[in-house]
């Protein structure tokens, strides 16, 4: 179970204003959230970095098919994103860098800004102001990438249990 306090956003939250361009030479979750949101200024920023959820309307992560978005949401402490819908891309850049994307448009709709929302991917729902939301359970491959922490993680996993055996 994941969740905390939550950032509560619109529709059509792109890559732009997740990670601005000039930032993707780095790949560093910690350098890069330093940057998170930066277009929307410094109190935005400082409600996302005392927030571990962010709560959107439709389609988060459009734009660009930069993972520094992702990772940089990661490295400022989100640990998931509840929202209506997602850009594919953003989605599996989410999954990829351990960040737990779940697209619950009643959850996203009902949670307020600043209000505790938890995530049980074991149980898969969210909650949030005494109400939970069921969502489809995740297949087991992506559950075990996000366990792992990411993609590379898992796969380094995978690669040194291959090599024990």
């Amino acid at each position: 179970m994941t969740g905390g306090r939550c950032v509560k956003f619109g529709d059509s939250v792109n890559t732009d204003l997740i990670m601005p361009g000039r930032y993707l030479v780095s790949i560093d979750p910690a350098e890069l959230a330093a940057h998170v949101f930066e277009p929307l200024g410094p109190e935005v920023q400082e409600r996302v970095r005392s927030s571990h959820v962010i709560v959107a309307g439709r389609n988060f992560g459009c734009g660009s098919a930069r993972e520094q978005a992702a990772s940089g949401l990661v490295g400022a402490g989100i640990t998931a994103v509840i929202a209506e819908s997602f850009a594919r891309v953003f989605f599996r850049n989410a999954i990829n860098t351990g960040l737990l994307a779940i697209a619950q448009p009643e959850a996203a709709a009902a949670a307020e800004d600043g209000a505790e929302v938890q995530v049980d991917l074991a149980a898969s729902k969210v909650t949030t102001d005494g109400r939970s939301f069921p969502f489809p359970p995740y297949p087991a491959s992506l559950v075990r990438i996000l366990e792992a922490g990411g993609l590379i993680p898992y796969v380094a996993q995978q690669l040194a249990a291959d090599g024990a055996r």
